[in-house]
């Protein structure tokens, strides 16, 4: 299938230190994709890149065939390449409804026109119930964002994202933070998404990770050490040694 989202020869440097090194990624419609590795490997680094809040050294970031490796953030959200961050940033006296609404307005260039307009416009406020209602917000939708747990909230950003129609969506860490009981409304929401988006993530609950994915990318020290199948790369011999050699052992006596 032909790629959507295409990374090339990415390579970042802060003074002497190589954060990221040759990396090449490609999604195509419909991926479901893991990003994964320890602390320090260059995982958000990567995602600040591909989305333009860092500008590479070296490389090229393609979109649907077309090359945006130096256009900004705003302009790659406008062609549909989406992201949600590791730390909410939700506004906590707004409500979900609120948080979307803005969304759809921001999509459409209109979101200075918000307050006290939004809600009259029945193709918003249709959108923006939809989008609620796949993520189950829906009856939460006029609560402020204070009032709602956690886990709801990082389910409120990926609707956020949703309303501004991403073909290619890069999801930071979406379950940090998250107690443990509530990670299946994570996991069930991930689910319901479209199956046409193409979808890479990073999260560090493997458990999670090999749920989701059908593809597992592992960056070390900046650099690919695996590109596969679930399947396989518990097996990787650099991989356990880089990142998984307990939780690999530990499938394996189970």
């Amino acid at each position: 299938m032909k790629s959507l989202f295409e990374v090339r020869n990415l390579n970042k440097k802060f003074g002497g230190l190589v954060v990221t090194n040759d990396v090449s990624i490609s999604m195509a419609p419909g991926d479901r994709l893991a990003l994964i590795g320890p602390n320090g490997a260059g995982k958000t680094t990567f995602i600040n890149l591909v989305t333009g809040n860092l500008q590479p050294d070296s490389g090229d970031v393609t979109l649907g065939g077309e090359n945006v490796t130096r256009l900004g953030p705003a302009s790659r959200v406008h062609r549909g390449l989406v992201r949600s961050f590791q730390v909410t940033r939700l506004f906590q006296d707004m409500t979900p409804e609120e948080h979307v609404a803005l969304a759809v307005l921001q999509r459409e260039g209109h979101s200075g026109r918000m307050f006290g307009h939004y809600s009259g416009r029945a193709e918003v406020m249709d959108e923006v119930s939809a989008i609620l209602d796949r993520l189950g917000l829906f009856d939460l939708r006029h609560l402020k964002v204070r009032e709602i747990a956690y886990g709801q909230q990082r389910l409120l950003e990926i609707a956020m994202a949703m309303a501004l129609k991403p073909r290619v969506l890069l999801l930071d860490e979406p379950a940090a933070g998250v107690p443990q009981s509530e990670t299946a409304r994570i996991e069930a929401a991930l689910a319901s998404l479209p199956a046409d988006l193409a979808i890479l993530m990073i999260d560090h609950d493997m458990d999670l990770v090999f749920r989701f994915a059908k593809r597992v990318v592992v960056l070390a020290a900046g650099t690919v050490i695996f590109d596969g199948l679930p399947k396989d790369v518990t097996q990787n011999a650099r991989v356990r040694e880089a990142y998984l050699g307990s939780y690999a052992d530990a499938g394996s006596a189970a």
